[in-house]
């Protein structure tokens, strides 16, 4: 996790400038403090041999500027613009003189003007930068979590524009993730709408049956991530099948293997949903292949993929 108290004295982009990590402030009236008006990415930079290099930025910032127009918002800069705003950031924190990776993330929300009134309110954009480890431990690329199907459901895209990263949504995350951890799990499962599997807390989800790797559709209610496009690229590169489809929880528990993919989580192997160890309860021989290529190729040391890193 992060030490915020080592970070506080970083640059931070505000609508073309840059502040002081303290002076990010909204007014606690905002319509994205209180209504969770507002969408965001997360980004991760990863040392290379060349110095930081930030995965696939243009295509986290393309996915940034969809869903502001998904819920009607007026992103004020470019996507070529923001890119360039990351990059100076994370310049202007020396993240070349550390060999951990970082996270960037651009935060677009309406500010204040009175309660209830986004289309008179300004919108801010501000981009932060801070170290960031494993998010479920070191030691969970190897070994795997235990993870709990949650009570909350995945809302459906008649109830909310499903495809944005949206502030608001994630409390839904948050409660998903709380209630697991408070039963004892790592993580957390959300079904859809018709109780079958859409994601995780704050990630995308694979099985493996029989060497292919399927991932819920679009349809199911899920986050297009952009780690699960790459891990579909990579796996298809090296010769994999893989089905994006609906997938039942009868289909999950009796998978051979499973795993959970994101900016936060990377690749990590899934060993148990609720009481049920998913295959021989370990991180299974595809999922150690398709992490290994992952991490490998944020590092750099993959050929053919060059576009997805830009060093800083």
């Amino acid at each position: 996790m992060v030490d915020f108290d080592e970070v506080s004295t970083g640059a931070v982009w505000m609508d073309g400038g840059f502040i002081d990590w303290d002076d990010a402030t909204t007014h606690v009236l905002s319509e994205v403090a209180t209504f969770g008006a507002g969408v965001f990415e997360g980004i991760r930079t990863y040392p290379t041999e060349e110095g930081q290099a930030v995965f696939r930025l243009e295509d986290h910032l393309q996915r940034l500027e969809n869903s502001a127009k998904l819920i009607g918002m007026d992103l004020e800069y470019s996507v070529e613009e923001l890119s360039a705003a990351a990059r100076e950031v994370l310049r202007r924190n020396d993240v070349n003189e550390f060999e951990t990776s970082f996270y960037v993330r651009p935060s677009v929300g309406y500010g204040y003007h009175g309660i209830g009134n986004p289309e008179a309110a300004p919108v801010n954009t501000y981009i932060f930068t801070f170290p960031l480890g494993r998010l479920s431990g070191e030691d969970a690329l190897t070994n795997g979590i235990e993870v709990m199907i949650s009570p909350w459901r995945r809302l459906h895209s008649s109830q909310f524009p499903v495809q944005a990263k949206a502030n608001g949504v994630y409390l839904m995350s948050l409660l998903s993730k709380q209630e697991a951890q408070r039963n004892g799990y790592d993580d957390a499962l959300l079904l859809d709408m018709d109780g079958n599997l859409a994601e995780g807390a704050d990630s995308n989800v694979f099985i493996v049956r029989d060497g292919v790797l399927y991932t819920p559709s679009l349809d199911s209610g899920i986050l297009p991530g952009v780690t699960r496009r790459t891990l579909i690229t990579l796996a298809q590169d090296h010769g994999y099948e893989v089905e994006k489809k609906t997938i039942t929880t009868g289909e999950l528990l009796t998978a051979d293997e499973a795993f959970l993919c994101g900016t936060g989580v990377e690749v990590t192997p899934v060993t148990a949903v609720n009481t049920t160890t998913i295959g021989d309860g370990v991180r299974g021989p595809i999922t150690e292949e398709l992490q290994s290529l992952y991490l490998d190729l944020t590092a750099g040391e993959i050929d053919g993929y060059d576009g997805w890193l830009d060093h800083v």
